[in-house]
């Protein structure tokens, strides 16, 4: 049973190695619409057909095949916050562990000169720094499934950007045969909250940010929820506002004022956009995102949720004067 076992397990691991490593070698690109498209193998073009998943009978080999396609989903919108002019930054950032058993995040030049800073959180998952959907990216479109639209719009309105990596919390290493592999805890990000705990320790503490917007979607908000009520004088002095997007946070007996001083959730939803709705998280103002996937209430509320932001940080300004 083990060596049957074994094989079975070293068999798919040779699998998924097998898969290209480029989105181009797997007979894919994105259009100028921002959507996956295959590309014609004569002509190197991009046609009008999206990603098929069943390619194969063996239905294991389709699922590997997409998860293949999703790690290097996963770098293809690392270099596209690069091109945004975002840099990638260690977690933690003082270690003496290597770059590759560190986790990361990506940060704009103002992030830490800026008085305004925007933090992004994603939800839990296979999704990576930049991404609200892995599935959006590849069935939708970048603009629906990445966080480049929310980058985009933040610098616009002069904030600093700060984008977190709050999934990237181990790696499995290769050992000297292929029967032997090791998983490795990242240091000071073994999970979502203890990363967030830790770049807000090792670069947003340090800046001094006077000013700081966040916008977490999904687990990202239990994320945001857990570091407030841990952090109550620093969160409620620096966070002036939170946009959640169909955020699952809880707040019981609704103990954690500067969440519930500074929160609006955006959630899924058959209502037309800002409809106040009822939801599990009412700890906050919950409104409706405009979409009834929750996948799409990030890209879906953008607009009403930038206003939230600008609104709530006017007032900040006006009473300080």
């Amino acid at each position: 049973m083990y060596l049957s076992s074994t094989r079975f397990e070293n068999s798919a691991i040779n699998e998924a190695q097998s898969f290209p490593k480029a989105l181009k070698d797997f007979g894919y690109d994105f259009d100028e619409g921002g959507k996956l498209r295959k590309i014609d193998p004569n002509t190197r073009e991009t046609t009008n057909e999206g990603y098929e998943f069943n390619v194969s009978r063996d239905v294991h080999y389709n699922q590997k095949r997409y998860e293949a396609l999703g790690e290097v989903i996963n770098q293809y919108v690392y270099e596209l916050l690069e091109k945004e002019g975002l840099k990638r930054l260690p977690v933690p950032k003082d270690s003496d562990a290597p770059l590759e058993l560190r986790s990361f995040i990506f940060a704009d030049d103002e992030a830490f000169t800026n008085k305004k800073l925007m933090i992004l959180i994603h939800g839990s998952g296979v999704v990576r720094a930049g991404q609200w959907a892995r599935r959006l990216i590849i069935n939708d479109n970048l603009n629906s499934g990445t966080q480049i639209s929310y980058i985009r719009k933040a610098k616009q309105l002069g904030y600093g950007i700060l984008v977190l990596n709050t999934n990237d919390n181990h790696r499995i290493i290769n050992g000297h045969s292929e029967e032997i592999k090791a998983f490795i805890s990242f240091q000071g990000s073994a999970d979502p909250h203890e990363h967030m705990k830790t770049v807000w320790d090792d670069y947003v503490r340090p800046s001094l940010p006077k000013d700081i917007a966040i916008v977490a979607h999904r687990y990202g908000g239990v994320c945001t929820v857990k570091f407030a009520k841990e952090n109550p004088e620093e969160f409620g002095k620096h966070v002036f506002a939170v946009g959640f997007t169909d955020s699952v946070h809880a707040i019981p007996g609704k103990e954690c004022s500067p969440i519930v001083q500074t929160g609006r959730n955006w959630v899924s939803s058959e209502h037309p956009l800002d409809t106040p709705v009822d939801c599990a998280s009412d700890d906050v103002p919950c409104i409706s995102a405009g979409h009834p996937v929750h996948e799409m209430t990030s890209w879906s509320c953008i607009e009403s949720l930038f206003k939230f932001l600008e609104e709530r940080y006017d007032n900040r300004i006006k009473r300080k004067d």
